[in-house]
């Protein structure tokens, strides 16, 4: 029973915000009991490079900062007015993405699908160029790698390509080694999406 009240007196994680295990003493003077509750930070603490740290309080001492807590404290009658709109804050222009010389990333125009130009801006691919300026999709791409092709392959290429792929894996030309055939079925698959892709038309 003593067991059971001791652990009711304790506080738990159930307490939104706690963070155990950390290491800090609460930031109330005199106080030895564990920093697990966030508070903000003093004013005017921090400057230079980094924002100001926040404060850690113990259960107890979190709550007194709590109680006694003003937002608006300091404030004139007409700043907090302009804190309650519902529009505070609103009005401030968003920082433009500008790519001051970087990179620009891919441009839509070099593809056929919108879904690859999306997947290619996100993972900041430039898509591979073509000679003749001829879009290639994600699934092109990804048949010229199978076939180990560069991404300005003509048909000629292609088809030369594929001829010495199913020389190579065929069992039948290989001298019935079928340890290759999942290879050979993934070459068969490619050179037929590409040979009906626009840019092998």
């Amino acid at each position: 029973m003593a067991r059971g009240a001791e652990k009711k007196d304790r506080p738990n994680a159930r307490f939104h915000g706690r963070v155990e295990g950390t290491g800090r003493i609460c930031d109330s003077p005199d106080c030895r009991e564990p920093g697990e509750f966030r508070a903000p930070p003093l004013e005017g603490a921090g400057g230079g490079d980094r924002p100001p740290q926040f404060r850690w309080f113990c259960l107890d001492h979190v709550r007194a900062f709590n109680a006694r807590y003003n937002f608006f404290d300091g404030m004139t009658a007409d700043e907090i007015h302009d804190a309650q709109r519902p529009m505070a804050g609103w009005e401030r222009e968003t920082r433009a993405f500008a790519h001051a010389g970087g990179d620009a990333g891919p441009r839509w125009a070099d593809f056929s699908d919108p879904l690859d130009a999306i997947g290619a801006r996100y993972r900041r691919e430039v898509a591979p160029e073509r000679t003749d300026g001829k879009p290639l999709s994600g699934q092109d791409r990804a048949s010229l790698k199978v076939l180990g092709l560069a991404a300005d392959a003509d048909r000629t290429a292609l088809r030369k390509r594929y001829s010495e792929l199913v020389r190579k894996l065929h069992p039948d030309r290989n001298g019935g080694d079928r340890s290759q055939e999942g290879q050979l079925q993934k070459v068969i698959a490619a050179y037929q999406q590409l040979r009906q892709a626009p840019a092998f038309a």
